[in-house]
């Protein structure tokens, strides 16, 4: 799960109506869900961490910068009003998400081996909330529709395009083909599988943290090679806590 910055708030005073912070994040951390990656064309929206309304909302942080990432209709509606404890989860505003999970060419996202008992259950807590280790998840959008969209198989087909590129690269291995790689991972999205396959190659890496916007690249080592935890103290309540 890319970690990533989304900075301070554009204005000194909370938004009118929190869907008029969405130009301003796609523009700091990419039209990408917070969550699962994918890049989302149409219908990524304003994701409150912390859920507004229902038995567990946050009204007073409906309108709050700083309780705001991007989601897409899947992890939006599994996550749902769910209770989100800050501290019982590892969240890529604020956490060092990076060093959390593991990409595999079969489309799975496991529990990174070198976790601790207590790195694991939060870690585990984030991929129950979001459900990213559903093989196929079905909701409701706002219009009452069914949308099944099934990511793993989304995983899979970026999987192999990014393979075919490391293979192509082999052929013709020059910096400017290693800047079109980056280029186009950020029409496909999942970042943390583009970081996987090219995990040898640590020119791509960085040039895959500065293609995708508001990476959070003090939670890489200069080389990309080294994945730093704990992340560096954001000052966001229950930070760093990988």
């Amino acid at each position: 799960m890319r970690p990533v910055v989304r900075g301070d708030s554009p204005q000194a005073v909370d938004f009118v109506n929190y869907r008029d912070a969405f130009g301003e994040l796609a523009a700091r951390i990419g039209m990408f869900c917070s969550y699962c990656e994918r890049r989302i064309a149409t219908q990524l929206a304003v994701e409150h961490i912390q859920p507004k309304n229902g038995p567990h909302g946050r009204p007073d942080l409906e309108r709050r910068w700083e309780n705001f990432l991007l989601g897409c209709v899947n992890c939006n509606s599994t996550k749902g009003a769910k209770d989100v404890v800050l501290a019982n989860l590892l969240l890529p505003d604020r956490d060092n998400t990076a060093a959390a999970y593991e990409y595999t060419m079969d489309g799975k996202v496991k529990l990174a081996a070198a976790l601790t008992a207590t790195q694991s259950t939060l870690a585990t807590n984030t991929l129950t909330l979001v459900g990213l280790d559903k093989r196929l998840n079905q909701v409701l959008d706002s219009n009452g529709q069914l949308v099944a969209v099934d990511r793993v198989a989304q995983r899979m087909e970026v999987w192999l395009i990014a393979q075919d590129s490391k293979d192509d690269l082999q052929a013709n291995p020059t910096d400017t083909f290693r800047r079109q790689i980056a280029r186009t991972a950020t029409g496909h999205g999942f970042f943390s599988i583009w970081m996987t396959v090219f995990q040898n190659d640590p020119t791509v890496r960085k040039l895959l943290t500065k293609e995708f916007a508001g990476t959070a690249t003090d939670c890489f080592d200069p080389t990309t090679t080294q994945i730093i935890t704990p992340r560096p103290a954001n000052g966001l309540p229950d930070g760093s806590k990988l």
